[in-house]
């Protein structure tokens, strides 16, 4: 009797396998603004003002937030008071409780970040860790969810709503917080100093960088990076990717954003139009995604999410489904069978 061939093993997610560590810069870009950035990794911004400092983005774990504590030494050695969350993701917070001994007293999010985070931080943090193990250095070093402490209230100027603003004087620089609209999540929240045109994004923007959209709200998100332009920025930290300086540049990282969301969620409802199942939706999204940007850093883990996302989204599904390791695993398979 002839044995079934067996099945060949799921491939690992390609984030599994992406091990390499990336070059950090550090890098001045107004009186008052820095950018550290890590091709094609998670970026942070910093402000030093003449009292205090901000961070954008904490980083995904105590020990990883400590190299860039070690950065802002070099350059100050004021309370770091201020931490921004941009958003809820773990690889963006999880890394704020190595501020406490450095100055910090306040950790800001908008509402929209505090529900996420309440409905389902524990579930993505779970989920984060397990597909992108290089990205949380340290992890055993994470005691659990960040939790804001100063909120920004809600409001969503892509429908003529009032966002809430918090102004933060950090002496001789005053930062702008506020939430500009959905796109890479619900309660996206950005940095802006206006005195300087420095705008620290969050992962609403990236540049030559995988544009993660597994939570996002892809048919709103266009007219919020057009908010964005409306600042005329002259510097921009993006979510990944380099600093780009002038505002020509910021423009490109810009486009470069709504290029990948537009194309990605065009796919995503010609293939639900087409009643193609997921596997059939990945196929036909790579024809038009690959081209431009299969060359990215992290380009092959992102996409998976970001079709699924579309695929949800174009078949009414307004508000993302929770990501969660078992559900990884259950898309992933659907992927390669």
């Amino acid at each position: 009797m002839s044995k079934k061939p067996a099945k060949a093993p799921v491939k690992a997610f390609a984030s599994q396998a992406d091990l390499t560590e990336k070059k950090i810069t550090f890098e001045q870009l107004s009186p008052h603004c820095w950018a550290y950035t890590a091709e094609g990794d998670p970026n942070s911004g910093v402000i030093i003002g003449d009292r205090f400092i901000m961070v954008s983005d904490a980083t995904a774990t105590p020990d990883m937030a400590k190299d860039l504590i070690k950065k802002i030494r070099t350059v100050s050695d004021l309370p770091i008071k201020y931490v921004l969350l941009t958003h809820y993701h773990a690889v963006r917070v999880l890394g704020a409780y190595a501020y406490a001994d450095e100055g910090a007293t306040e950790i800001i999010a908008s509402e929209g970040t505090l529900g996420l985070i309440k409905e389902r931080g524990a579930q993505d943090m779970k989920s984060e860790m397990e597909r992108f193990p290089r990205l949380f250095r340290g992890a055993d070093s994470v005691p659990g969810l960040t939790w804001p402490t100063m909120v920004v209230g809600g409001g969503n100027p892509t429908k003529g709503e009032v966002p809430g603003k918090l102004s933060i004087n950090l002496g001789g620089v005053v930062v702008q917080i506020w939430h500009p609209g959905p796109g890479h999540t619900r309660g996206d929240t950005i940095a802006w100093v206006e005195e300087e045109k420095v705008l620290f994004s969050g992962d609403l923007v990236e540049y030559e960088a995988g544009v993660y959209t597994g939570d996002a709200q892809l048919e709103e998100w266009p007219a919020t990076l057009e908010a964005l332009r409306d600042l005329k920025a002259e510097f921009i930290v993006p979510g990944r990717g380099e600093a780009m300086k002038g505002n020509a540049n910021v423009n490109k990282a810009l486009d470069y954003t709504k290029l990948w969301v537009e194309t990605l969620y065009k796919a995503g409802q010609e293939a639900v139009a087409a009643k193609m199942d997921l596997k059939a939706a990945m196929a036909h999204t790579r024809k038009s995604m690959d081209p431009v940007f299969g060359h990215v850093f992290i380009y092959e883990h992102c996409l998976p999410f970001d079709v699924t996302r579309a695929y949800d989204e174009a078949s009414g599904i307004k508000n993302p489904r929770i990501w969660t390791a078992e559900r990884d695993m259950e898309m992933w398979k659907a992927l390669q069978s």
